[in-house]
């Protein structure tokens, strides 16, 4: 489990470094969450835009760069990663970037036309409860989209570096627990996003490519990235010198096995969800 205070601090500063290979781990899925986003304010001469958990700023940027005409807004715990955002953000006027929790600055940003995400809503402590604040805070016309991973056996960069670690991966746990597979299941999802009043929910499968590693030593490059982030990260850094060192071992025979040249690609598959406003009213 991820809290908001090590987003704040250690794991925000970790991904904050590292940004530019989580990024290219996202190339793959990014077009087709930026597509819908886009397609979601088709009509709206100048919407406006909320990114949440918007990490170093891909997706706000990206879709301001689509949309000169949309005020776009980032959002995110990390201070060091609302940094780096506001950095690649330099002389696109409308964009900004704020930090702190959405659930507490978005009613300062309504009306909200549409509510974007990649892969930042599994982390909320309250998942009912920060949608319901989103909706609150959605213009009339309000919409919702964002991206999620589907299972862990769909994520092969997850599901086979996890078996190395633990023998057998653990089970999905039954109740909630934020993190990076916490919104797999598609029936939990729906039932967290009705209860908060959205409506029209509905989520499309995407399947799409998880670049972990590139260049000359892709493998040593994918190694250093999973040190770093993701589910064995914590694991590897805990674990005793000579654990480490051979879980290591297994690790890298895992990404030899998913190495193409001088990159090394994993299969992965999300789910890109969307719903809207019902009551065709701010609320």
């Amino acid at each position: 489990m991820t809290d908001a205070s090590q987003w704040i601090g250690p794991v925000g500063d970790v991904w904050a470094a590292e940004w530019q290979r989580t990024d290219r781990s996202f190339a793959g899925l990014a077009p087709h969450l930026n597509a819908a986003a886009i397609q979601a304010v088709a009509g709206i001469p100048a919407p406006h835009i909320l990114d949440i958990g918007c990490g170093a700023g891909a997706t706000s940027l990206a879709l301001a760069r689509a949309l000169p005409r949309a005020e776009v807004t980032g959002i995110d715990l990390s201070p060091g990663l609302v940094a780096i955002a506001t950095e690649r953000a330099a002389g696109i006027a409308n964009l900004s970037f704020a930090q702190g929790p959405v659930e507490t600055l978005v009613a300062g940003q309504a009306p909200v036309d549409l509510f974007v995400s990649r892969h930042g809503v599994m982390f909320f402590p309250d998942p009912v409860a920060a949608f319901a604040a989103l909706r609150s805070a959605a213009a009339p016309r309000g919409r919702l989209v964002f991206s999620c991973f589907r299972s862990v056996a769909l994520n092969l960069w997850a599901s086979e570096i996890q078996a190395e670690i633990f023998g057998t991966p653990p089970p999905p746990s039954p109740a909630y627990v934020p993190g990076p597979f916490a919104f797999a299941d598609p029936d939990r999802v729906r039932a967290v996003l009705t209860e908060a009043g959205w409506q029209a929910v509905e989520a499309v499968p995407v399947d799409f490519s998880y670049r972990a590693g590139q260049g000359d030593d892709a493998v040593a490059d994918a190694l250093s990235f999973f040190s770093r982030i993701g589910p064995s990260a914590p694991v590897l850094r805990a674990a005793a010198p000579m654990e480490r060192a051979a879980m290591i071992g297994r690790i890298t025979a895992v990404l030899e096995r998913h190495r193409s040249g001088d990159v090394v690609d994993f299969p992965a598959a999300a789910w890109l969800w969307s719903a809207h406003n019902p009551s065709g009213e701010a609320q």
